[in-house]
């Protein structure tokens, strides 16, 4: 029996989340997905310029994970680049760095840090003790983890 897949900290979901060449109609186009975390693999690596230690750190992973993830995104994004595909980003196994909650009573809201996340999902307003409570999605994108998942939000 395989290993679950351990959760990977994101700080950044990217506002645009399909890509697509000019002048091909969208019915005919093949598509390559890109989870979440290997986008941000490559924004931490080959944006900021990170160091592979440092970025692992950043996604609470290990550098010899990180570099399978940042691999994986490589030959995902030249594939689509070399052979004229669709790039969609969605998915994976992931937690926002900080995930904000509201409460449905009070509509108090608070953040809850990734490492608290990663034990479980708040069960109570820490206000009025409500269990009336809910993510705030930020960009259409929810909060998963825990296997492999579909982002939660609008679909394209």
């Amino acid at each position: 029996m395989p290993r679950p897949i351990k959760w990977r900290r994101v700080a950044f979901i990217p506002e645009v989340a399909y890509f697509k060449p000019v002048g091909v109609p969208q019915g005919i186009l093949e598509k390559v997905l890109l989870s979440v975390e290997e986008a941000e693999a490559i924004r931490l690596k080959d944006l900021e310029g990170l160091q592979q230690e440092e970025c692992a750190e950043r996604m609470r992973i290990s550098r010899p994970t990180f570099h399978r993830v940042l691999e994986s995104a490589h030959a995902k994004l030249a594939d689509a680049l070399i052979n004229g595909k669709a790039i969609r980003i969605e998915g994976g196994s992931f937690g926002m760095a900080i995930q904000r909650f509201r409460c449905g009573n009070d509509g108090k809201e608070w953040d809850v840090p990734f490492e608290k996340m990663v034990a479980g999902q708040p069960q109570v307003c820490p206000q009025c003790d409500s269990p009336n409570i809910y993510p705030v999605r930020a960009a259409g994108f929810g909060f998963t983890g825990g296997g492999r998942r579909r982002r939660m939000g609008r679909r394209w």
